[in-house]
């Protein structure tokens, strides 16, 4: 009977992955992974540590828990608190130093879920490992998860072929629904529990003040790049992505303001109005630390350059330093440094990169 090592993170999804590992025959354990310290980092979150509170890592770890023990499977617990410190944290708060828009999810695969946790399972004797994401793996390709609204390649397109060779996704078959049906089915704690959303493994925090506690508020002016009238004062470049309208808190006729740009070196954040205003659009953009999971590497594709964003059709132009040259001559809308780029040619997702520079008509736009 081959081993089964899956990540059990206290959602639905990774029960429901568990529980089909099993009825394929796969003897199962679960392994839940410890990332942040939460005892030192939860009271200063703008939402003190109540007494008997307990912090949604640790409810995360007990619904694994009894998940696990209803499903008559082994959880094991492992402490990634410095690997996850040192890889990803640390490469988010250097992002947002850059004024740039970093997915720390992305980086988290990388670095933690599909490596320190791959090493620790092999520990276990592991012939597999297993996840709860929406995704498939055929023939050594991996494809979009078959429910649209939920596919996570978006999240996966860092990893290397050598990861994904002995991964299993579960669920990548399965819809939404059909996964919260099992759950019920078998009357897990988590058939009901609400999808986390949030920094990976963070959760959901008041993001200002967490941000308080590592990187100094340096605020600035707000400018409309239109007008060059000053409109209103931001907190901090770091705070803004562009696109944003929600946050800016400059009332009155002032909310049609959407983020279009930030300027560093004068610490200025540039609005202009309208959802489809001139200054939203680009024509291309040059992306940087690029992945390619398999060998195919096309000039022609689609791209991907935030979560759950159509399609585009983009074409590749690969420089010789290693990045790439990604052109979209009919625009796309908000598309911002520090996201991930990631390349799909229909169903497979080929890899990805993050976005360094964004560019219309040859030339650089007003970010960073």
């Amino acid at each position: 009977m081959k081993k089964v090592v899956i990540g059990m993170s206290g959602g639905v999804d990774s029960s429901v992955a568990a529980i089909r590992l099993k009825e394929q025959g796969y003897e199962v354990i679960g392994l839940f992974m410890r990332n942040w310290d939460s005892s030192i980092n939860n009271d200063i979150l703008g939402n003190p540590t109540l007494q008997n509170d307990i912090c949604p890592q640790e409810q995360d770890y007990n619904d694994a828990l009894a998940v696990c023990q209803k499903l008559n499977i082994p959880l094991h617990r492992v402490d990634f608190v410095k690997e996850y410190w040192d890889y990803v944290f640390t490469y988010f708060l250097e992002e947002l130093k850059k004024g740039r828009t970093p997915n720390p999810d992305i980086m988290c695969n990388k670095y933690i879920k599909f490596d320190m946790f791959a090493k620790e399972a092999l520990k276990l004797g592991a012939d597999y490992i297993a996840t709860g994401h929406y995704a498939r793996i055929e023939n050594g390709k991996l494809l979009r998860g078959v429910d649209n609204n939920k596919d996570q390649t978006y999240f996966l397109s860092q990893l290397s072929n050598t990861q994904l060779s002995n991964v299993l996704f579960p669920i990548g078959d399965m819809e939404k629904s059909e996964v919260r049906a099992i759950a019920e089915k078998y009357d897990l704690i988590t058939a009901h529990k609400k999808d986390s959303t949030g920094i990976c493994f963070i959760g959901e925090r008041n993001f200002t003040n967490f941000l308080k506690n590592y990187l100094p508020n340096t605020p600035g002016n707000i400018i409309n790049i239109e007008t060059k009238e000053t409109v209103g004062e931001h907190i901090g470049l770091m705070y803004y992505t562009i696109g944003q309208r929600r946050g800016l808190n400059l009332g009155g006729n002032l909310d049609r303001l959407f983020v279009v740009g930030k300027d560093l070196s004068s610490n200025v954040l540039y609005v202009a109005e309208g959802e489809e205003n001139p200054y939203l659009f680009s024509d291309s953009c040059l992306v940087e630390m690029v992945n390619w999971i398999g060998k195919n590497k096309p000039i022609e594709c689609s791209a991907k350059f935030r979560y759950r964003q159509p399609d585009n059709a983009v074409k590749l132009e690969f420089l010789e330093n290693g990045e790439i040259l990604v052109s979209y001559p009919q625009l796309v809308k908000s598309v911002t440094p520090g996201q991930a780029c990631v390349f799909y040619q229909d169903e497979e997702c080929l890899g990805g990169g993050i976005i360094k520079e964004v560019h219309k008509n040859g030339e650089k736009l007003w970010y960073l």
